[in-house]
């Protein structure tokens, strides 16, 4: 059985079972790189774990930073989403830029554990994604996936996602970018999502 939730303070846990290096000592990125900037003072100049502290606080806030999905009760995967204007470097992005004014919801990180990939756990992550995000109000989704064609992304870029896995979940190409994702262009994706 698998279930989709959202990152909220009682699955912390999951979160850092999913996101964190073998040491909290140990840089990572803990799918912040797009929601706030380097110079931050919350991570600038402070030990690795202060990313880990930043979003669990942010797992605290009235929005989840994202969904976890569970296979058999055991937590496996990780998906960032959020309304574009909480993610720092995309509002600022001159590779990404906005496409228009409208306010929509953007899906930025898939991470999926060893041992859970290749059985279809990005796509219900997506699927979970756009859920919490039409449960919170949103009306677009939006995603800046890599477009491989036909090619196999390599795993440390593969965590964008790819233009067909958005595709097979009714998003639509809307615009062509100038960043990379693996070597490979980047696209943005919609799904409308409103009633």
């Amino acid at each position: 059985m698998i279930e989709v939730r959202p990152a909220t303070p009682e699955r912390w846990d999951d979160v850092r079972t999913v996101l964190s290096p073998k040491s909290v000592d140990t840089p990572a990125c803990w799918c912040l790189a797009m929601r706030i900037s380097a110079g931050d003072p919350r991570i600038k100049d402070q030990p690795a774990r202060a990313r880990m502290e930043t979003l669990k606080d942010i797992c605290h806030q009235d929005i989840a930073p994202g969904v976890l999905a569970y296979v058999d009760g055991e937590v496996a995967g990780w998906c960032a989403v959020s309304p574009r204007s909480s993610y720092y470097r995309l509002v600022k992005s001159r590779v990404i830029p906005a496409i228009d004014d409208q306010p929509v919801w953007s899906v930025v990180c898939f991470v999926v554990r060893a041992g859970f990939r290749r059985q279809g756990l990005a796509g219900v992550l997506l699927d979970g994604a756009v859920d919490y995000a039409r449960s919170q109000g949103a009306t677009i989704v939006e995603g800046y996936p890599a477009d491989v064609g036909g090619d196999r992304i390599d795993v440390s870029s593969a965590y964008v996602g790819t233009l067909a896995l958005f595709e097979r979940h009714g998003f639509r190409h809307v615009s062509d970018t100038r960043s990379k994702g693996g070597g490979k262009p980047r696209v943005v994706v919609r799904r409308d999502i409103g009633d």
